[in-house]
């Protein structure tokens, strides 16, 4: 963080399906209505950026970061690593790199903006591969989840990292006292699983972490575990079920409620609970979702998120720096290693 003890936020002004008018709208946005206090930046093209930040009143509170060029979605990873050196990704990555900047927040690439992350801010000491995470919606508020795609397959090595990673996050962004960990699996019994979940139980379980033991599909929503660890195939697949499940349901409510007067009726008197249920299911709430174990803060908004959603992922990345997650994760790393 600043000598100002301001956050320093950087956005990809070029990542995503409607960048850049999404992600200056949400900037625009967290400007007006948050109550923290943060510098912000946007890195891209300066010919498109300035013009857009003038038209919303913003070319006094945002600072632009110039690049030459940008990573389309269609863009395989190795290609954009290689080639697009100057991209909005590129430049962002490599301010808060150099400390100008305290964290970047993109809607971009998935896969380039993992492989150009970690080529340049490197991973923290202890961690081999950053994560990808992200906070589903359970009944006690929700459940952090990770790997979400990021590593398709796990040592028992990554999946205790994961695990130290998810408890950091949750103890210092989203202040968790003792978060309770458990590994995902087809049953709650010990010995149950793959070999490498059989490995990372038992360490799990010696560690200084509030390890649960397994836990299954239907605990994801439950209050019975704060962080849910598994490697990034079985993550995303889970994910994308989530999504997929959201989906239906909310659609299935809105064919019912309006396919009669009397069900238009009922509608129309339960709307604030309806609102409230669809708010808890909608993608753009949970949006954004943090790059672990980078030597760095980096968080990835969906590339479809809309302004809220984008504005959830802005939050998410002023939480980390907020609560110090870099240093908190690798004082957490150390004593892991110690305890070993």
């Amino acid at each position: 963080m600043s000598e100002q003890n301001i956050a320093r936020i950087l956005l990809d002004g070029h990542g995503g399906d409607g960048a850049p008018d999404v992600v200056l709208d949400a900037l625009k946005q967290t400007i007006t209505s948050s109550s923290t206090k943060a510098k912000f930046g946007v890195c891209g093209l300066v010919e498109i950026l300035e013009p857009a930040l003038k038209a919303r009143g913003l070319s006094d509170q945002v600072e632009i970061v110039p690049s030459a060029e940008f990573i389309e979605m269609t863009d395989a990873p190795a290609i954009a690593v290689r080639r697009k050196k100057q991209s909005s990704i590129h430049v962002g990555a490599r301010a808060v790199r150099d400390g100008d900047w305290d964290a970047l927040v993109s809607a971009g690439n998935t896969g380039a903006l993992m492989a150009i992350s970690k080529l340049i801010l490197k991973t923290l000491p202890g961690i081999d591969r950053p994560a990808l995470a992200s906070m589903i919606p359970a009944v006690d508020g929700g459940t952090f989840f990770l790997d979400i795609g990021a590593n398709v397959d796990c040592s028992s090595d990554h999946l205790v990292q994961l695990a130290v990673m998810g408890s950091c996050y949750l103890q210092a962004a989203e202040g968790v006292e003792n978060p309770r960990v458990g590994l995902l699996n087809i049953g709650t019994e010990e010995g149950k699983g793959t070999d490498v979940i059989k490995v990372a139980a038992p360490r799990l379980q010696e560690s200084s972490l509030n390890f649960i033991g397994n836990v299954e599909g239907t605990d994801l929503f439950s209050d019975r575990v704060d962080v849910v660890v598994c490697d990034g195939f079985v993550g995303n697949v889970a994910l994308k079920t989530m999504e997929g499940v959201a989906d239906l349901i909310l659609g299935t409510l809105k064919k019912e409620l309006t396919s009669s007067l009397a069900a238009k009726a009922g509608a129309l008197l339960s709307r604030k609970a309806l609102k409230r249920v669809k708010t808890a299911l909608s993608p753009s709430e949970h949006n954004g979702a943090p790059l672990l174990g980078l030597n760095g803060i980096v968080v990835k908004s969906h590339g479809g998120a809309d302004v809220r959603g984008y504005a959830c992922a802005i939050e998410v990345a002023i939480r980390e720096v907020e609560a110090g997650l870099i240093e908190r994760t690798i004082e957490a790393m150390n004593i892991m290693a110690e305890g070993q």
